[in-house]
């Protein structure tokens, strides 16, 4: 018996239901069975290196077919090398407004997944240390809708990169930022599909956590007079950090002590944010580095105005990141 999912029930969603959700028409004739064909050989191709999905997600929104996750992914990455050459000779777009719906939605939805988290998985009893995949009954399924969220709240925050690019905060569209909202997006697609509850819940719950504070932190930032109050971003990343340890921690205790979780998965997850833990450890030091202290009398530099100690160079908000600059 299939799971009621989060938007379309226990009814299956094809491939070619899934890209008129999304937009993309045309999908008919010879041109539907080549998606399908191609669609078949990558499921085929995934089910053959992971072995059977979990029942209970069958016919989820986007769940049955890799493919829509794979080309709004590639869609992404074209968005930004496009967008980029787009916006070179164009003025930067201030966006205050839809920057702030945009943040306290996610604020909201971060909120609405860690408080279902909590409760889902005090419901079903999990064990903190490793938590099965069908020990919990209907608390298992609660936790899966929950992850189907975090899952998709992954292709909602591509509007981050997206919002960076129109305007035109390059030095925002970093390795660290792609990488990590990319290979997000599609990992979570292959959590949800073989191991969408149990020992999954925990790193979602810390992120939820994480992200309320975040995305407020954001939404804060799009008003010049909050500033003076936006002095706690390196927290925000030593936050980060702390999560990623606390995630391969979680994760490892299942490996140490068994409980019939996937244990190939559990490498993966740890491996994968010891990727996140390095790249986010560089961005602390160079970001928080301490630059060399210039001496009290030194003469600023010709042409630059010095006003309240800093040059006439720099203060802007973007979308997550605060930087000292002029006004």
């Amino acid at each position: 018996m299939l799971a009621k999912g989060p938007l379309l029930g226990a009814r299956p969603c094809s491939m070619c239901s899934v890209f008129s959700c999304l937009g993309l028409r045309g999908c008919s004739g010879s041109l539907e069975e080549h998606l399908k064909a191609f669609d078949d050989e990558i499921n085929a191709f995934l089910d053959n290196m992971f072995g059977p999905r979990d029942a209970r997600v069958r016919g989820w929104f986007m769940l049955d077919s890799y493919l829509p996750t794979f080309l709004l992914t590639v869609l992404y990455l074209l968005s930004i090398w496009l967008g980029n050459k787009y916006m070179k000779n164009r003025p930067a777009l201030p966006l205050r407004g839809v920057l702030t719906l945009y943040n306290l939605g996610i604020t909201l939805l971060s909120a609405y997944m860690l408080v279902e988290l909590i409760l889902s998985s005090w419901e079903g009893g999990y064990n903190l240390q490793c938590q099965a995949l069908t020990s919990a009954g209907e608390a298992d399924i609660r936790v899966a809708r929950v992850l189907w969220w975090y899952y998709f709240s992954k292709l909602i925050e591509f509007l981050d990169t997206i919002f960076f690019v129109l305007r035109k905060k390059t030095s925002q569209i970093t390795f660290l930022h792609v990488y990590h909202h990319a290979s997000m997006f599609n990992i979570w697609w292959c959590v949800l599909n073989w191991i969408p509850c149990g020992q999954s819940f925990f790193g979602p719950t810390l992120n939820s956590f994480i992200h309320i504070l975040m995305y407020s932190y954001y939404g804060l930032s799009v008003f010049p007079s909050m500033h003076k109050y936006l002095w706690w971003k390196k927290y925000l990343t030593q936050a980060q950090l702390v999560q990623f340890v606390l995630t391969i921690t979680h994760t490892m205790s299942a490996v140490v002590r068994p409980c019939g979780f996937p244990l190939g998965c559990l490498i993966f997850q740890s491996s994968y944010m010891l990727t996140l833990v390095i790249l986010f450890l560089n961005f602390y030091v160079q970001t928080y580095r301490k630059k060399p202290v210039k001496k009290d009398m030194e003469e600023p530099p010709a042409g630059k105005e010095v006003k309240n100690g800093f040059s006439k160079a720099y203060l802007t908000a973007t979308n997550g990141v605060i930087n000292k600059k002029a006004q």
